[in-house]
């Protein structure tokens, strides 16, 4: 071999060994997921903007927001309807701490069945689960769970886990198709430490027509409060009938003792 053919032969393969190398350079090793291996969450109703921070306990009541959350099976249809606003209380040291669900940060999990749905409110720092029952036309909630794990209140305070549930009862009870209404505060003791208030609610779990609410059933709160004024009239105004007959009674009976013979 020739010098000039063998400098021509080594100036073609440091040609090629630069092109190979830009080529890699350019388009590098590919190891991330594909779209079909990234997980999704599924029934989560708000989306979520971003993860927020654990809860705070706060010294004072305000009213929690209420929010319409919504459940759907894997065909995509409305199996549990909830309208509520959610606040914890904690009691630490004979004082009451409170915490109100915020639903911009919280999302809806749980699955729907034929006789048995759970529906459950999940945030960063706690959640909230019902678990609804359908027996023969009637349908209720068996079960209520909390949990709540807030920051510490105070400085020196230890981090606590705050949990609770009522259990083997038959609570928003309501025949099929028809929703569980209570405009009044309805209060749920899970735990000496631990309540949850819900104000106000409406929920449905089974036979939702178009993912839509049924008629209402009426708490008794509700219904006190809308029977008692009612009923108050009406004694008085009973009252005020007997005071006038009694009056015109009494009066006629002195007018014909006055007649003469």
């Amino acid at each position: 071999m020739t010098h000039a053919s063998y400098y021509t032969a080594l100036l073609l393969l440091l040609s090629s060994m630069h092109w190979l190398g830009s080529s890699l350079a350019s388009n590098p090793l590919q190891l991330s997921a594909t779209a079909d291996e990234v997980p999704a969450i599924i029934n989560s109703d708000p989306p979520i903007t971003y993860l927020s921070q654990r809860p705070v306990l706060q010294p004072k009541e305000s009213t929690p927001p209420e929010f319409l959350y919504t459940l759907k099976n894997p065909q995509g249809k409305v199996c549990v309807r909830a309208s509520l606003g959610v606040e914890y209380v904690v009691r630490e040291n004979n004082k009451n701490y409170y915490f109100n669900v915020n639903p911009s940060f919280t999302r809806v999990t749980g699955f729907c069945g034929g006789q048995k749905s759970v529906f459950s409110l999940e945030f960063d720092g706690g959640h909230l689960e019902f678990t609804f029952i359908k027996e023969g036309d009637l349908s209720y909630v068996s079960s209520v769970k909390g949990l709540l794990r807030p920051v510490p209140h105070c400085k020196n305070c230890q981090n606590k886990t705050y949990v609770g549930v009522v259990s083997n009862d038959k609570l928003f009870k309501a025949k099929n198709g028809l929703s569980f209404q209570c405009k009044s505060q309805t209060t749920l003791i899970l735990a000496s430490f631990l309540r949850v208030k819900l104000v106000p609610m409406q929920i449905q779990a089974f036979g939702l027509a178009n993912g839509a609410f049924g008629k209402e059933v009426e708490c008794w709160e509700d219904y006190n409060k809308r029977m008692i004024p009612i009923i108050l009239g009406a004694v008085a105004a009973a009252v005020c009938l007997i005071a006038i007959l009694t009056y015109v009674l009494v009066r006629e009976r002195r007018n014909q003792g006055y007649e003469q013979l």
